[in-house]
């Protein structure tokens, strides 16, 4: 019984609720795609403006192929819009466009969870890439120092997508504000909300699978450990 529950929480329940937040992302995406932004505007020049107002010329705006795609790159200081946003006058893709430069406007203000979470993307990284290997190896071998090194790659991971909300959320909440003095009706900024709140769920679910994953290892390490 025990193990039953102990499972339907740390793995049942991130999994379906990571499965609601795409299913959640993708249907609210879809349905103020068909809805056009009275402003006229596509997503590039909502971006271009928005960009331009917050002293933001010399960022660029390009193309990327692929669906929901979109992202602001610090390193090339350039914000990418995926094909259903770089011309598209709907309002889910103005409110995709100003989320990106909202990434954009975090970077050049100096916003310390951006700072943060940019620093910590290399060491992330090598720890998403060790922590399963690391943990199995060590379980394998009965050398629970390793495993345990491994844990710290899961850490990490939670780590990350915890810095991640509060970067996510100001950046959509940036995205509303910019958005209001474009000319867009209460009822189109009201569906740029809930498009970006669908979307924010997606990193609420990373969050809460990063730390029950994090959960289930040491549990799983713990009785091994315990039995030896």
């Amino acid at each position: 019984m025990f193990f039953d529950s102990y499972y339907f929480i740390l793995v049942i329940i991130p999994m379906l609720l990571g499965i609601w937040a795409q299913n959640k992302v993708s249907s609210t995406y879809k349905k103020y795609s068909r809805t056009a932004c009275s402003n006229g505007f596509i997503g590039y020049q909502a971006a271009r403006r928005i960009l331009d107002k917050n002293g933001l010329q010399n960022i660029q705006i390009e193309r990327v192929k692929g669906n929901l795609t979109d992202h602001y790159d610090p390193r090339t200081n350039v914000v990418r819009l995926s094909d259903g946003v770089y011309d598209s006058n709907s309002v889910a893709a103005i409110g995709v466009a100003a989320h990106e430069c909202g990434h954009a406007i975090q970077y050049a203000t100096g916003y310390i969870p951006m700072k943060i979470r940019g620093a910590i993307i290399p060491v992330t990284n090598f720890g998403s890439k060790l922590a399963v290997p690391l943990v199995l190896a060590g379980m394998i071998l009965s050398w629970y120092p390793l495993a345990y090194i491994g844990l710290i790659g899961y850490a990490l991971i939670a780590l990350f997508q915890l810095i991640t909300l509060p970067v996510e959320f100001d950046a959509s909440n940036r995205a509303v504000v910019t958005l209001s003095d474009m000319n867009i009706t209460e009822a189109e900024q009201e569906g740029v909300k809930k498009v970006l709140s669908a979307a924010a769920m997606t990193y609420v679910a990373a969050l809460i699978t990063a730390v029950t994953q994090l959960l289930h290892m040491i549990t799983i390490i713990g009785r091994r450990n315990n039995r030896r």
